[in-house]
């Protein structure tokens, strides 16, 4: 099916002095047009500018859809910068302390194979140098997880029979199934409850919610799809049903651009945690670019990348079969959330996804 070119939304306010997005534009079909992506979408958030949105290619393969930047989305990661938050309100709070051992609030949890939740802290499972390997890698393909419902305490144990990573640094969804377990035992609630409760009900994110065991996505949505080669044939698979209960407060959230960036824009802009753990959420570490790219840091569910024109944009990425999802804020405070329902299929088409993120940024 032959991808259709961006098409635009009319900004909400007056854009003079702010350009028509030509760049932008440009990338976007690029995506969609030499790499092939199925659908590719941007909605641009600016103080000065008001809000821009456009999309290239389909949402929908079976019936050619038109992709917009209206519609849910799986954001996979993306959700560790709402558990990450919701962990640092709590510190906030006197209720969980940073830079204690994660086997005062949750005992025995991590003890088996070597692994010892009196030398690991809640800061870093949230900066991802805990040394746990991610749950994750052990399975062999996506069809062993699909449609299966996991309990967090499942996965922790899974991730304990697997060996230590060799980095310092290593990106693992099981430290922030950890941090929703925490988020449990100091509040009594069920984490999905808390984050809701903190983050997406005051926000108003309407968009925005936790499927639990359900493998549909509700309301207007994209579909999501995996490119498949079987006998020099290429296929696209439809993987838009599943049980995200597998990365559950590490990656489970399902969300749409407008409300991802109503959620970044409200945490950059001081409005969910007092300055000090703001600073600390912000202040990243040296990580490994081969899980995430070059240049980027981590702080503590927060990725920092230098930007081309100048600072550092602050956000994260999201990826689970047939969606990928990438947010930031620049220090100008204009916000970008992207939506892809089809993974890179090259790194040519990943460096692109984040030229998109740079270009939306700084044009």
């Amino acid at each position: 099916m032959a991808a259709a070119p961006a098409q635009a939304a009319a900004p909400t306010q007056g854009t003079r002095g702010c350009g028509d997005h030509a760049a932008t534009r440009r990338v976007l079909d690029r995506l969609t047009g030499v790499h092939k992506l199925t659908g590719a979408a941007v909605r641009v958030d600016d103080p000065r500018c008001g809000t821009w949105t456009a999309a290239s290619g389909v949402a929908d393969r079976r019936t050619g859809r038109p992709m917009t930047a209206d519609t849910r989305t799986r954001v996979g990661s993306i959700t560790k910068s709402f558990t990450a938050t919701t962990v640092l309100a709590l510190a906030g709070e006197g209720r969980i302390a940073l830079d204690a051992p994660v086997d005062r609030y949750l005992p025995g949890l991590i003890d088996k194979n070597g692994y010892d939740g009196r030398e690991i802290t809640v800061r870093s499972l949230l900066r991802h140098t805990s040394g746990l390997p991610d749950h994750m890698d052990a399975f062999a393909s996506t069809e062993e997880w699909r449609f299966r419902h996991f309990e967090p305490e499942e996965l922790v144990r899974l991730s304990l029979s697997m060996p230590a990573p060799e980095e310092e640094w290593s990106y693992s969804t099981t430290n922030y199934v950890i941090a929703g377990l925490l988020i449990e035992k100091v509040t009594g609630h069920r984490a999905e409850e808390e984050i809701q409760r903190r983050i997406i009900a005051p926000l108003g994110l309407r968009e925005t919610y936790w499927p639990g065991d359900d493998v549909r996505l509700r309301g207007s949505r994209l579909r999501g799809y995996v490119r498949q080669e079987e006998g020099g044939t290429l296929r696209w698979a439809d993987y838009t049903e599943m049980n995200t209960t597998v990365a559950w407060t590490g990656g489970a959230l399902v969300s749409s651009p407008r409300d991802v960036n109503a959620f970044y824009g409200a945490l950059l802009g001081g409005r969910l945690l007092p300055p000090g753990l703001l600073a600390e959420m912000k202040r990243t570490v040296e990580l490994n670019p081969d899980q995430v790219w070059p240049d980027a840091r981590y702080g503590l569910g927060l990725i920092g990348t230098p930007l081309r024109c100048g600072g550092t944009w602050l956000g994260h990425a999201g990826d689970i079969d047939g969606f990928t999802s990438m947010a930031g804020v620049a220090p100008s405070g204009r916000r970008v959330a992207l939506a892809f329902n089809e993974n890179p299929s090259s790194q040519e088409a990943f460096d692109d996804e984040l030229n998109l993120v740079q270009t939306a940024l700084c044009e």
